[in-house]
């Protein structure tokens, strides 16, 4: 019964962030850099990174980005995604386990979001055969620290939550 409902869990999470991720497309984003998003589907990965193992978490984030690409992208979308994703994805796990009682989830989202431009700018660089896309890294750090900050509340706010309803409903594994 546990695995059917961490299975369900898991299913709930990337149907989660494929909505948001579409709901995200349809905003328009008036930012300076082509490219800035909010990151919303992001939210979902932080509730995942704080209630699931490592292996599930990226589980989750793959098959969000798989999904989404399959749902309306193209190749060069999966390139980018799926590089920003695990900069992020990486470096989200090396702070959480650094500082365990020192870094708090709004932290962790900030470090991912900001690592996300970085994965992203050198996937761009490779692709393009140049570095001078990461001119665009000191103005992609700010957005990104900036949709850190709120990915980061939004998770804090959800995981503190779901930890609540979990012991009341009887689930272990959040």
């Amino acid at each position: 019964m546990k695995d059917i409902r961490k299975m369900t869990y898991i299913s709930l999470l990337v149907a989660m962030s494929l909505v948001l991720h579409i709901f995200e497309n349809m905003i328009p984003v008036p930012f300076i850099t082509p490219g800035a998003k909010l990151g919303l589907a992001n939210i979902i990965t932080v509730i995942a990174l704080y209630t699931l193992n490592y292996k599930e978490t990226f589980l989750v984030l793959f098959l969000r980005i798989l999904l989404s690409v399959m749902f309306g992208g193209s190749i060069s979308r999966l390139i980018y995604s799926l590089s920003g994703a695990i900069f992020s994805y990486l470096s989200m796990v090396v702070i959480k386990n650094i500082g365990k009682n020192h870094v708090s989830i709004i932290g962790v989202s900030s470090v991912g979001a900001v690592f996300h431009n970085i994965g992203q700018l050198a996937a761009a660089a490779l692709v393009v055969n140049t570095f001078g896309v990461m001119l665009y890294l000191p103005i992609m750090t700010i957005a990104g620290v900036g949709t850190g900050i709120f990915v980061g509340l939004t998770g804090n706010f959800a995981v503190s939550h779901l930890k609540k309803i979990s012991k009341q409903m009887g689930f272990d594994f959040i």
